[in-house]
């Protein structure tokens, strides 16, 4: 059964870091990109994050760069999600998304609740 399941959300101060995680179940993970996009009210959801099927070439939303760093761990079947100097316009909800390297496949996690406020 294919599943992404992330942790690591809650509240935070600005300025404060968290670090989000998402474990992969089910399907060939080193055969996927892997994904971090994020969703705040009222917005539409937009790609935060994206990690290369090795994790050797990454990019970023232009909001986000040089304080949010993607990472994977292809033995482990997981990925991260770093986050430094955290501001309020990154409060949102952050999905954990795999996309197979040839697009076969797109799947989903539930999401985990980012807060940042003082």
């Amino acid at each position: 059964q294919v599943q992404l399941v992330e942790s690591g959300g809650g509240l935070v101060q600005p300025g404060g870091s968290l670090r989000l995680s998402c474990a992969a179940f089910g399907f060939t993970f080193s055969s996927y990109l892997m994904n971090w996009y994020r969703q705040a009210p009222g917005k539409e959801r937009e790609l935060v994050a994206v990690a290369s099927s090795s994790g050797s070439s990454t990019n970023y939303a232009d909001s986000v760069k040089g304080r949010f760093t993607i990472s994977r761990d292809n033995v482990k079947n997981m990925v991260y999600l770093q986050m430094n100097t955290l501001k309020p316009e990154d409060t949102a909800v952050y999905y954990c998304n795999a996309r197979h390297i040839y697009g076969y496949n797109n799947y989903w996690g539930q999401g985990t609740q980012v807060t940042v406020s003082s």
